[in-house]
């Protein structure tokens, strides 16, 4: 008898906890997760990725002397967006008429914190063009290393031949030592076509990868051995812990975890409000820079191979305005240009940022019409078309880029 008391006491605590219990977001609500197709090796991979993705360093692991974050979530919570709390503050100067990152001065990003015992960081009395850049979403990006350059370059006008305005250029980066040039890649002497971060200032998710462990958290990996200098204090490297802190295999299964994040999933995409705000998007011009579809090419992953995906973007760099000109740049870009930024997941944005919008590079804009509004440059007409939209066809864009 106390068996089955005790029994049917355990059950209605379950069955009261499932219905007190919230229940998991569906799949379009969330940033993270793997792309679907992965085998069972690659999952582990992934799930060692995610792992090392998640790490919170110490000085006892390697932390700086000088950095800006302990861990890569800290900058990209649940795979989103980052907060204006965690921006990265780049700067540098133009010299002789070419554009100087002050790497002798600790640039091209600024470390404003630093473990006990060190200062951190100033930004130099000479640099004039400082900017901030917040983390982007990490979701999809292996879709988009993926690209072909070719496929990136068909889509380029600078000479803006078809006469409609918008003249997007790629922007080549200098490859470093550790770049290993796929199929895709189209080599411009020792150059090749950035992709990721704000100015497409990295080639591949490895130079990006490698470039955030030692920029924003003074960790060195096999692929750069010098820790973060600086200049205020020294001109020597100095560190707590033998280089490198980390090795190049876990830059790999960091850089296999970014390359198997799932895209954003739409939401509400058949709503009659959400097509309405679609068509629109597309006649106001958006869609010039904002690419809708993007194909993968061949790709030793199968789940990333050949690939039809909706990003919105087109991997080139545009001239967006005084507005938003900060001065700085990377690569050839001119400092008024910038990287139409993916859309996808556009909509989840908010959550990762405690709430509230936070968009274009620094974060200026705290709603998506704002955002829209700040566009000069090539974007300029599309932006006017936005505001001589009646006030229920402005709210039919704002929906769809919300489902996006």
């Amino acid at each position: 008898m106390k068996r089955i008391y005790f029994l049917s006491l355990y059950m209605i605590i379950m069955l009261s906890c499932e219905e007190i219990m919230p229940s998991a977001p569906a799949d379009n609500e969330v940033l993270d997760g793997p792309i679907e197709g992965l085998s069972a090796a690659q999952m582990r991979v992934f799930l060692a990725g995610d792992e090392r993705f998640s790490e919170v360093f110490t000085p006892e692991t390697g932390l700086g002397p000088y950095f800006v974050t302990s861990s890569c979530i800290a900058c990209h919570p649940g795979d989103g967006k980052g907060h204006p709390s965690s921006g990265l503050t780049r700067f540098g100067k133009f010299t002789n008429g070419s554009f100087d990152h002050m790497l002798d001065q600790g640039g091209p990003q600024l470390q404003n914190r630093a473990i006990p015992g060190f200062e951190a960081e100033l930004i130099p009395s000479e640099a004039t063009g400082v900017t901030t850049f917040l983390a982007p979403a990490v979701t999809g990006l292996g879709l988009l290393d993926a690209v072909s350059d070719a496929d990136i370059l068909a889509n380029a006008d600078p000479n803006d031949l078809d006469g409609d305005g918008i003249s997007g250029v790629p922007n080549y980066i200098e490859a470093p030592d550790f770049f290993e040039p796929r199929a895709i890649h189209l080599a411009n002497g020792t150059s090749y076509i950035g992709r990721f971060g704000k100015k497409a200032g990295a080639i591949d998710l490895k130079m990006q990868t490698v470039g955030a462990y030692k920029q924003d958290m003074g960790i060195t990996s096999d692929f750069d051995l010098e820790d973060p200098i600086n200049f205020n204090d020294s001109d020597i490297t100095i560190g707590n812990v033998d280089d490198p802190e980390v090795s190049a295999a876990t830059v790999n299964e960091v850089v296999f975890y970014l390359s198997t994040l799932k895209p954003p999933l739409r939401r509400n995409e058949n709503d009659p409000a959400v097509k309405n705000g679609e068509e629109l998007f597309e006649q106001i011009g958006c869609t010039s820079c904002h690419l809708p579809t993007l194909q993968t090419g061949d790709h030793a992953v199968s789940a990333l191979s050949n690939q039809t995906f909706h990003p919105y973007t087109d991997l080139l760099m545009h001239d967006m305005g005084p507005e938003l000109d900060d001065g700085y740049t990377e690569g050839i870009a001119d400092t008024d240009e910038w990287k139409t930024p993916a859309l996808w997941g556009l909509g989840l944005s908010k959550d990762a940022q405690g709430g509230t919008y936070f968009l274009l590079h620094d974060g200026r804009a705290r709603s998506i019409e704002e955002a829209i509004l700040l566009h000069g440059g090539e974007a300029a007409l599309s932006a006017i078309n936005f505001s001589e939209l009646s006030e229920e066809n402005r709210a039919f864009v704002i929906q769809f880029l919300e489902s996006l």
